[in-house]
């Protein structure tokens, strides 16, 4: 893909994680309160489709210095936060300790019109069952995907909040009873990715190939 990239600690992991756990509880996905007959079929073929996967979360660009920016940046915010001193440092100047990233301001409307995000998904992967199991086996296929959106805080945002609410009122027959699931576990088998799609946001396949064996 041409660009650099570093690993980026991130909350993103662990709710993966918690969403892969709740499948290995739950192979055939959370039962809804009321489901029809259609959508149980519907959600255990769903969940039958996901596998197991390890996951992790890098930040990438184009340009070296881009990212050792970011490195200082995270080092800056890490050591001053451990301080009442340092803190307040960076709640007085956050400009100037993030090289710019973050400001008491918020973004103009023209800044926040103007920006969008990208997020590629690279995975790697077995052809089949049978490679899989075999012992000392690796990866056969690389896939690669993009989610891609206007911008990611003031845009994006509320248009997944809204259509993960319409969901809510329009499907709740169809969702678990109720407790702590991460969105994954909740809304994977449901329409959501349809009506992100229709409100601005992107899914896309990339590119499919196999990977040599050496």
């Amino acid at each position: 893909m041409g660009m650099w990239a570093m690993k980026l600690p991130s909350a993103d992991t662990v709710v993966v994680k918690r969403t892969l756990s709740t499948v290995t509880e739950h192979p055939e996905g959370l039962p809804g309160t009321n489901e029809s007959p259609d959508y149980t079929e519907h959600r255990k073929n769903f969940w039958a489709s996901v596998k197991p996967a390890h996951f992790g979360v890098k930040l990438a660009s184009r340009s070296l210095m881009v990212l050792v920016c970011f490195l200082f940046t995270g080092v800056f915010i890490g050591l001053l936060g451990h301080f009442s001193f340092g803190r307040s440092l960076l709640l007085k100047y956050p400009e100037f300790f993030t090289l710019g990233l973050f400001r008491k301001k918020g973004p103009t409307e023209e800044e926040v019109e103007s920006a969008s995000f990208k997020m590629w998904f690279v995975g790697r992967g077995f052809s089949d069952v049978a490679h899989a199991s075999e012992r000392g086996s690796k990866p056969d296929k690389e896939i690669i995907t993009k989610v891609s959106g206007p911008e990611v805080g003031y845009i994006t945002t509320p248009i997944v909040l809204v259509q993960c609410a319409l969901v809510l009122l329009s499907q709740r027959g169809n969702l678990p009873k109720g407790g702590v699931y991460t969105p994954a576990a909740v809304f994977g088998p449901t329409d959501l990715q349809r009506r992100l799609q229709e409100n601005g946001l992107s899914f896309e396949v990339l590119s499919t190939r196999p990977l040599g064996s050496g």
